[in-house]
């Protein structure tokens, strides 16, 4: 199944779960959207769908400046993978559907 819709996820970083909303629209292998916290929404960068397989990137600035690389797959109306944070390393994603 796409990686199109709406997803309600959670990150599981150094600093504790982080909640995310990923707004995903697919068009071809290109993919766009956005990543919201409840706080602040940005638009992704870079992205790239193969399959139910999808990667991208998204700038953020709190807790502190840096860029998320997302790489995910969805399975029905759930998504897992990972999320690299910088230099903290990497972090496991999982969401559903919304």
């Amino acid at each position: 199944m796409s990686v199109d819709g709406n997803w309600n996820c959670t990150m599981d970083t150094p600093l504790g779960e982080r909640k995310v909303a990923l707004m995903l629209a697919v068009s071809g292998s290109e993919l766009t959207g956005t990543l919201g916290d409840g706080s602040a929404t940005t638009p992704i960068q870079d992205g790239h769908v193969e399959g139910n397989t999808a990667s991208w990137k998204a700038k953020i600035t709190s807790p502190v400046s840096m860029t998320l690389e997302f790489t995910v797959s969805a399975n029905g109306n759930e998504l897992t993978g990972s999320v690299k944070l910088g230099f903290f390393g990497n972090a496991p994603l999982r969401g559903m559907r919304t």
